[in-house]
């Protein structure tokens, strides 16, 4: 987390991870109820992950385009 918030530009922060994380939250909120904080963690950070995947190959997809 202290990487990913020094390695790149606030606005990049705030235009392309806020939102994922924003989106990766609700999700997690909404459907994981596994009765374990970490499971839930986990879990959180792997919906973090996947969006991220396919926030990125969209954007090269779009920009090969």
């Amino acid at each position: 987390m202290y990487t990913l918030i020094h390695a790149l530009p606030v606005q990049r922060l705030l235009v392309e991870q806020l939102p994922i994380i924003a989106l990766s939250m609700v999700i997690a909120e909404l459907f994981y109820k596994f009765h374990s904080f970490t499971l839930e963690l986990v879990a959180f950070f792997v919906t973090w992950y996947i969006i991220e995947l396919v926030f990125v190959a969209g954007v090269r997809l779009l920009r090969r385009e």
